[in-house]
């Protein structure tokens, strides 16, 4: 649809997520499951990410909205979304599968500066650090929230925490596409995509009585992109670790950078 993808067709035809609406013009969905999917052209998918980066992001509110603007006299009527003052919940507010799935889609891109950088915008805790932000945020910020409104007056408010499958998808993105930690049946790979900055991190895993202890190095300040592996100070010839599940300890040295 010029910079970004349609989101959808109501029954007559009428496109939804399309520059030619007045509401819902842009939405996140299918800006970041073109890349997910690995189903849409590859700039075209980069040039929709931005946009929705671009207009769906709202860094001093600590806010990714789901789409803009929201519904509220639109015709075809979209359903029950439209229940939702304009600004609450799925309605034009931040959507949090939604956001994360936007986190996700620049970590496999391999931009780790900015999938952290959305990933620290959701985190609960940078919305309740002062006290006037506790009063804005009004639920607890220890817990994912399902949403955080964008309704003028009530910006940045919480909603729906304790009962969200975006908690589950919070935790996947981190371990699995920033941290990249991913079993493969019986292998392990540890694949991150970081920010720039990072010089070091630590994880450790347990696989029955089996525990990992894993160490990763980034001296050469990349994003992505591994050097070599050790596992218990043998370099391997891939970067492909069995697994076992045998009581004991083995340690993994997985040193980032950009060539063998």
């Amino acid at each position: 649809d010029g910079d970004w993808y349609r989101r959808a067709y109501f029954d007559d035809g009428t496109p939804l997520g399309s520059s030619a609406n007045e509401e819902a013009r842009i939405n996140s969905l299918p800006q970041s499951w073109a890349i997910i999917s690995g189903a849409a052209d590859q700039q075209r998918a980069k040039q929709a990410l931005e946009a929705a980066l671009n207009q769906l992001v709202r860094e001093e509110d600590k806010l990714i909205l789901l789409f803009t603007p929201p519904f509220d006299k639109s015709e075809p009527n979209p359903g029950y979304i439209m229940g939702y003052p304009p600004g609450v919940r799925e309605n034009g507010g931040q959507y949090t599968h939604g956001s994360l799935w936007l986190a996700m889609a620049l970590a496999q891109q391999g931009d780790g500066d900015r999938a952290v950088w959305l990933l620290r915008l959701m985190n609960p805790i940078e919305h309740a650090k002062e006290p006037d932000e506790v009063q804005r945020y009004m639920v607890e910020p220890y817990v994912v929230a399902a949403d955080v409104y964008g309704l003028p007056g009530r910006v940045g408010q919480g909603g729906w925490t304790w009962y969200t499958g975006s908690a589950g998808w919070m935790y996947r993105v981190w371990i699995e596409e920033v941290l990249g930690l991913k079993l493969r049946g019986e292998t392990l790979t540890i694949e991150p995509v970081i920010p720039s900055s990072w010089e070091r991190f630590t994880l450790h895993y347990r696989r029955g009585k089996t525990h990992y202890e894993i160490k990763v190095e980034n001296p050469d300040h990349v994003s992505t992109g591994v050097a070599w592996v050790e596992l218990d100070g043998v370099r391997l010839t891939e970067s492909v670790i069995p697994l076992d599940d045998e009581p004991g300890h083995h340690s993994i040295y997985v040193r980032m950078g950009r060539g063998k």
